[in-house]
Formats: C-alpha cells, sequence, structure tokens
C-alpha cells in the first residue's frame, strides 16, 4: 500500500474502522427523503460521527462545506429502479474525475452471480489499476446478486457472500462491502475469506435497535465497520443514528449502550 492510498484510507476511517453513508441514491431512485435537501443531511451525519459520506460525482459541490472535516467517497457505477435492470451498473465516471470532484477514495459497485459480473469485475479491475497510480483507496461493493445463484435468499448466503468479498481483493481493491448474513458465527466466514478490511450494508430499514444490534453482531464477527445508507439518511433523526452506529464502530458499544448515549433509547 502507497503512503497516499494509507492517508486517504484515513481520512475516511478511524484507527481503521470505517463508518460511511453512501448517499448515492439519487441516482437509483431520485429525491427520496433525506437526499432533496442533502446538504443538511450530510451535515447531520458527519456531525453524529459519520467518518465519510459517499455520492455520485455531481453532487460534490453540495457535499464539500457541510462534511464537517469527514472524509469523501465519489462512487463510480449506477443504476436506475426505472431502467430494465438494476443489476447492470454502468460506469459513471473515472478515478481521475472523482479527484476532480475532491473525493478521498472511490467506490464500484459488482452484483457477483448476476449476467453483468464478466463486464463489471473488467471494470473493478481497471478502476483499481487506476486507482493504485494515484494512491487512491477503493471500495468495492461486492453483492451476491443474480439469476445464476441457487437458494432463497443468496444475497445472505455466507458461502455467496464470502466468495463475493474475496473477488474484491482479488482484483485489487482496498476494502470490501457488502451484506451481513444475519448472525455473527456466519459472518465469520465473511471476514475470513479476505484479508481486507469488510464493512457491511445497512439492508432494510428496521428498527433502530434492529439496526445496531446487526452492527453489533457484525462487529463481533471481525467487521471493520458499516457502508450504511438509508439507515441512516432516511432516519428522523440522521445524526442521533449516525451517533448510534459510531459508537457501536469506535467505542465498542453494545446495541442498549448505543441506543442511551445517542438518546434514542425512547424507542419502542
Amino acid at each position: 500500500m502507497t503512503t497516499g492510498t494509507r492517508a486517504r484510507l484515513d481520512r475516511i476511517g478511524t484507527d481503521d474502522r470505517y463508518v460511511i453513508v453512501p448517499m448515492d441514491h439519487g441516482i437509483t431512485l431520485g429525491a427520496v427523503k433525506g437526499l432533496a435537501d442533502i446538504e443538511s443531511t450530510i451535515d447531520a451525519v458527519t456531525r453524529g460521527g459519520a467518518d465519510a459520506v459517499l455520492t455520485q460525482k455531481g453532487i460534490a459541490p453540495r457535499v464539500h462545506g457541510n462534511k464537517n472535516g469527514s472524509g469523501y467517497v465519489v462512487h463510480l457505477n449506477a443504476s436506475t429502479t426505472m431502467g430494465p435492470d438494476s443489476n447492470d451498473k454502468r460506469r459513471t465516471g473515472t478515478v481521475g474525475d472523482a479527484l476532480r470532484a475532491g473525493a478521498d477514495a472511490v467506490s464500484f459497485h459488482i452484483n457477483v452471480g448476476s449476467d453483468h459480473e464478466p463486464g463489471q469485475i473488467e471494470e473493478l479491475s481497471e478502476i483499481t489499476r487506476e486507482a493504485k497510480r494515484f494512491g487512491v483507496p477503493v471500495l468495492a461493493m461486492t453483492y451476491a446478486r443474480g439469476a445464476n445463484l441457487d437458494g432463497a435468499d443468496p444475497e445472505h448466503d455466507a458461502e455467496y457472500v464470502a466468495h463475493a468479498v474475496r473477488l474484491g481483493e482479488e482484483v485489487g481493491a482496498d476494502l470490501v462491502k457488502t451484506s451481513y448474513t444475519g448472525d455473527p458465527d456466519s459472518f465469520e466466514q465473511v471476514v475470513d475469506a479476505t484479508r481486507l478490511p469488510v464493512v457491511i450494508a445497512g439492508g432494510s430499514r428496521g428498527t433502530d435497535r434492529q439496526t445496531l444490534s446487526m452492527v453489533r453482531g457484525a462487529m463481533d464477527a471481525g467487521a471493520a465497520g458499516v457502508s450504511m445508507g438509508r439507515s441512516v439518511f432516511q432516519h428522523d433523526d440522521p445524526e442521533a443514528i449516525a451517533r448510534a452506529v459510531a459508537a457501536v464502530v469506535h467505542e465498542d458499544a453494545g446495541a442498549e449502550e448505543a441506543l442511551d448515549l445517542s438518546g434514542l433509547a425512547v424507542e419502542v
């Protein structure tokens, strides 16, 4: 790892643990709750303790000035819910674009097991080559999604998910994001599949207690943190939920303790 890559990783995390809030969903879903006034949301989650926020490059002018010294990740592919296949993520930028937008790192989404996997592997490999030239960290979002996978819920199957994160390491990423498999024991298999830091996605939004219990389980299994979007930016109090998640990731708090520390314990 180059000095530049190490320095930039330190900008998007704290002591090799990560609380990243992706807010690139505007291209996928539109200006949904939490994203219409994205400036206020970025201000709130970073005041709450998020290490970094993540958007598409065009939102960069709305990020800087509102992120309270936190890091910034630019995402480099996308699809929409209105398109023919949401698994068909297409390139939206380059590492150079991201650097010009003031990014500290880049990210790229790949659906392992989809019909689009071959092209996405090629594109992720190209991004990691380009990023290494500039000392820019790459967050590979590696999901087990697609018609070529068996089972009722392949996206949360530990064997599939472990394969997905290993793919991220094999092509040269610096950290990987994936789905939580549901419990610490099964997620250990995922963490053990790679030497890269593994962060979990938020998944479907549940109660605050469920969200924090999931984060606690992932950390107990050896995860390095979270990259949680809608569970945070669509929360009625984004600052409080970010503070609670940060307490679990950075302070090793339990779910109940994090609820107390953040002022969310009144939830029923």
